[in-house]
Order: C-alpha cells, then sequence, then structure tokens
C-alpha cells in the first residue's frame, strides 16, 4: 500500500521503516539519514493503519528538531502526528490535568533561573558574580534532571569517589542554602522551572491513576530522538507515559552523547536491549552526508569508544583532504580563516554553506569581527533569534493580513511587495546591520522558492506562523558561527573548526577519563557537521602560557602543518 513511500530509503533504513511494533533500537551514525528513517517509518505506519496518527508521539530535544520533524511528517501525510520536546509534551499535559486535580491554573513556568538565584542569593546575605550565578543554575538543573534530593545531593558533594565540584566563590553548605531558598522563592512565587515541568508531570501520572490512564489512551506509540541523550527525569517520564506497555522506537548514537555535565546519559541507550529484552536492534552506518576523507578522520576518533559505529561514506567522491593548520596566536588564526572564507564564497559557495566551529562561545567575537572587516555577513548562533527580529515580526504579521485580501498577481511578487514594505530590496547593501535585515527578510523569499506548487499566501503565511512557534528558521545567506555544542543536528559544505588546543579543545575543565571522553566525543560532532571541507586550526597562544596541539589530531590521524 505504501511502497512508493519507502522507495527513496536504503535497504537498512526500508528495514526499519517496515518494522513498525517496537521495541526497537536504532543506532545511528551522524549523517545516516536518521530523521528521514523516522519520519517515514511513522509515515509507512499511519499509511498502512498500523498507527493511528493522534495516538503517535514522536519525542526529540528541541523545538527546532521537533518543527522540523512535524514539517516532515506533515509532507509525508502523517497528519495528526505529534512531534513534540519533553518538555512541551508535559507542559501541555501539566496543564491540562492541574485544574482538574489540584484546582486552579498550573503554577508559572519562570523563563530563567537567574534572577530567581539571585535573589536567593541576596536574601542569604551574599554577593555573587554572573558566572558563579550561571554555574549554581547549572547545578540545579542536574540536581533535577539526576532524580537526586537534598540529602542525596549533599552526599554527592562530598562522595570519596565522585564528588560534585563546588561553584568557585561558595562553600558546599552555601550551595546547599542557595538549592533550598531557591525553591523556596519559586514557591513564594508560585512558579516552577523547566525542570519542574517534568518532575510534576511525572509525579502527577505517578500518583493519579485517573491521569496515566488519559494520557496513555491518547498516546500509545512513541518514537524518541537523540536517546543518548537523555537524563534519569526524562527517563522516568517515559516510563510512565509508556505504563506496562513496549511501543518504543528509540535512535540515538553513543559517540555523539555531548550533553553528560546536564544529565544526560548513554546508558539507556546502551542497555535499552536489556531494559526490553525482546527488542529488535537496527544500525545505520551509511553516511550520506560526508565524505570519505572526513568520515575517516571520524571513524579514527572514535576508534574502539563504547557504542561506538563505524561509518561508511556512500558518496563517491573522495573529498578534499582533512586539512589542520597551526598559528602563532587567535588573531593570525581569525584573518586566516576570514581570508580563506572570503575566497570560498567567490568561489562560489554560498555564506549559508560555511560554518565557523569552536568550543567556547567566547571564541565567536574575534572571528565575527575579523569577517566583518573583509565585508562578509555572518550569524551567531545564540544571538537573537530570527523569527523574534523586528523586521521578520513585522513580515509575519503583514503576510498573516495579505493572506485575507484576494490579490491574483503571481505569489512571488505578492510577497516580495510584503517585504519590500519592511526594508526588503532586490540588491543588499553593503554591510553591517542592515545588510543583516535584508539577509533575513531575504531568507523569507528563499524559503517562498522552497514551497511545493500550488502554495497559496495563505498556506504561506500558516508555514511562516508554524515555523515561528517551533523556532524552525529558514536559511539566512551568511555564515555561521556556533559553540559546537549548539551545532548539533546541523550540517555544512564547508567547517572551519577553530582553537584545536589543549586548554581549549578539549577544555581545560576535562581533567579526568571521562570528561576527556566527552571533549573527544564532541570533537567527533564537530567533525561530522561536514559534508564536503573540514579545515581545522588551532593556536600557540602567547609567551605567558603556551599551548600544545590538541590529542584530538593525532587521534584522528592528523598533524598540524605551519
Amino acid at each position: 500500500m505504501s511502497s512508493d513511500l519507502l522507495d527513496g530509503l536504503d535497504p537498512d533504513q526500508r528495514q526499519i521503516a517496515e518494522h513498525l511494533r517496537g521495541p526497537v533500537m536504532v543506532l545511528a551514525g551522524a549523517g545516516t539519514g536518521k530523521t528521514r528513517t523516522l519520519t517515514h517509518r511513522i509515515a509507512h505506519g499511519v499509511r498502512v493503519g498500523a498507527y493511528a496518527p493522534e495516538r503517535v508521539l514522536a519525542v526529540t530535544f528541541t523545538r527546532k528538531a521537533a518543527g522540523e520533524m512535524q514539517s516532515r511528517l506533515r509532507g509525508l501525510g502523517a497528519v495528526g502526528v505529534r512531534a513534540q520536546t519533553f518538555h512541551g509534551a508535559a507542559l501541555a499535559q501539566l496543564g491540562f490535568f492541574w485544574p482538574q486535580l489540584v484546582g486552579g491554573a498550573a503554577p508559572q513556568v519562570v523563563g530563567g533561573k537567574i534572577p530567581v538565584i539571585s535573589q536567593a542569593v541576596e536574601s542569604l546575605g551574599l554577593r555573587l558574580p554572573g558566572e558563579t550565578l550561571r554555574d549554581i543554575a547549572a547545578e540545579i538543573e542536574w540536581r533535577k534532571v539526576s532524580m537526586l534530593d537534598m540529602e542525596s545531593y549533599a552526599a554527592r558533594l562530598v562522595s570519596a569517589r565522585d564528588p560534585r565540584p563546588v561553584p568557585s566563590g561558595i562553600s558546599a553548605e552555601q550551595l546547599l542554602d542557595i538549592h533550598e531558598k531557591y525553591a523556596a522563592v519559586l514557591s513564594e512565587r508560585r512558579q516552577i522551572d523547566f525542570e519542574d515541568v517534568l518532575v510534576l508531570t511525572t509525579g502527577m501520572l505517578e500518583t493519579e491513576p485517573r491521569a496515566a490512564i488519559q494520557v496513555r489512551e491518547r498516546y500509545r506509540f512513541f518514537t524518541v530522538d537523540e536517546y543518548q541523550d537523555v537524563s534519569p527525569l526524562q527517563h522516568a517520564l517515559l516510563q510512565v507515559w509508556l505504563g506496562d506497555r513496549d511501543e518504543l522506537c528509540v535512535v540515538g548514537d553513543a559517540s555523539q552523547t555531548i550533553y553528560s555535565f546536564a544529565g544526560a546519559s548513554s546508558s539507556y541507550l546502551l542497555r535499552f536491549g536489556a531494559e526490553h529484552p525482546n527488542a529488535r536492534e537496527f544500525r545505520l552506518e551509511r553516511n550520506y552526508r560526508s565524505s570519505n576523507q572526513i568520515v575517516q578522520v571520524s571513524n579514527k576518533l572514535m576508534k574502539g569508544r563504547p557504542g561506538a559505529l563505524t561509518l561508511r561514506a556512500e558518496r563517491a567522491e573522495p573529498g578534499a583532504p582533512v586539512s589542520a593548520e597551526w598559528f602563532v596566536n587567535e588573531h593570525d588564526e581569525a584573518q586566516a580563516v576570514a581570508a580563506s572564507i572570503r575566497v570560498s564564497i567567490a568561489a562560489g559557495t554560498p555564506a549559508s554553506e560555511i560554518a565557523v566551529l569552536y568550543r567556547a562561545n567566547a571564541q565567536s567575537a574575534i572571528i565575527e569581527s575579523a569577517l566583518q572587516q573583509l565585508g562578509v555577513s555572518a550569524r551567531v548562533v545564540g544571538a537573537q533569534r530570527f523569527f523574534d527580529r523586528a523586521e521578520v515580526r513585522q513580515a509575519v504579521m503583514l503576510m498573516r493580513g495579505q493572506a485575507k485580501v484576494a490579490d491574483p498577481r503571481p505569489l512571488f511578487q505578492v510577497v516580495s511587495d510584503v517585504l519590500r514594505a519592511c526594508g526588503w530590496t532586490a540588491s543588499p547593501p553593503e554591510g553591517g546591520a542592515a545588510r543583516e535585515r535584508w539577509d533575513a527578510l531575504n531568507a523569507i523569499l528563499t524559503l517562498l522558492d522552497e514551497q511545493p506548487p500550488g502554495t497559496t499566501m495563505q498556506s504561506f503565511s500558516e508555514e511562516l506562523l508554524a515555523r515561528s512557534q517551533a523556532h524552525h528558521e529558514p536559511t539566512v545567506e551568511a555564515v555561521t558561527l556556533s559553540a559546537v555544542h549548539s551545532a548539533k543536528g546541523l550540517e555544512w559544505g564547508l567547517v572551519h573548526l577553530i582553537g584545536m588546543n589543549e586548554g581549549l579543545f578539549p577544555n581545560a575543565y576535562a581533567v579526568d577519563e571521562s570528561g576527556i571522553d566527552e571533549e573527544r566525543r564532541l570533537a567527533y560532532v564537530a567533525f561530522t557537521r561536514a559534508r564536503n571541507e573540514l579545515r581545522i586550526s588551532g593556536t600557540a597562544g602567547s609567551a605567558r602560557s603556551q599551548r600544545m596541539p590538541s590529542r584530538f589530531i593525532e587521534e584522528a590521524g592528523l598533524k598540524f602543518g605551519a
């Protein structure tokens, strides 16, 4: 009935898509088409009648990924299937059941922990810098997702075998006081944080059979992407959703576990078979993204590591050799990388197909400045979101209004006229803020080119609104600057990976083997973001702090050239 839906899948992908009943574990390497496989599996199940679409819940870790999955499912005809984050699904359930079980509206979710922590710290007579406040916020998050009460957390702080580090400037006793006061301030305000959403939803479903029955009746089939990044708290919520059923498909790659510091654990992926003895295990190791040169250095980096897959490049062309260049200092590195990028753009590589990746966000400023000096547009991931930009909000609002008006003109002309009203012109300005605004508006026009035949002003405006709500951003014609953590799930034709030296990548805080392993996995994620070219660089630092090349360069079979 739906063989045409599966015709474009390779044999491994198709086997997964045709195995519709759980439990299923898919070990999927970077660039192996896991999202394509997942969405086709769900759409195939809906088309053949194995799944009622409204009873399927696809869970992923970011709103952007959920928005992309929802869009793909819609395009495959699986209308009615929900794609959400753990937090999004839990928040909806909490908001629905709270009035019935507790009474009144559910507590408000705070936008961030720092203001609440600041109040807690001040009430305790302490004064702490912003960096320490952020470290405390991370500790609160880690404690909650690790499902530790205050007594258990206090024991971890002084554990002889594996003590938790205490943020600088405070004692363990003060840290515990801040945790307690933070909870008290939230309670006084009748507020909760994002981790509390999962805690409360899990507890509610565990203790209220009526709520659990309704959720399990609503959702029967579960798919969880990026399963290597599941925390103990998310795993507990998933178990409550499932109950005594096993209609679960999980997908992950232990080599891409990069959030252990935040409580994530690849153990749930690696022991899935023990937890579900009748589970089917599949592997996706055909890499369609990267050249063979990139695949080979990535494999070498992870060889022999627990759960590591061996990728096989499916692209015929070998690609350019992976380069590694050593510079005297960060200024020379930034200038050389920026000049190389300008040459690549002049040779025909779109700016949106180029990324500069780094270990720490602080590294972005110098490379952004170097690119600006050469007139190259760049956007920093983690800066202002696309749909939060004033000109983009205005354009979406005007499009929604225009959709209500009968207009016989071609859709492209209508949309371009709306964008002109927001400041777009046929030719881009030279640079600076004006070029950033133009790039953002032009991205909407590029998105229009990607729409299927028959798209109307109404459907296009609805697509923009859906993307805005899901933070599913279109492509902006600019070089991407991103920390590696934020680049997870993305890809570019050309990737420059900068700052590959000891103390920076791996990070100076990685002092034991588990910390180094996490940094290695992060480097693997960085390598596998590149499709055609990967250019790595590092610096000797300064006379006061000489740096050595990153150990990961040698492990990947590379060496720095001058």
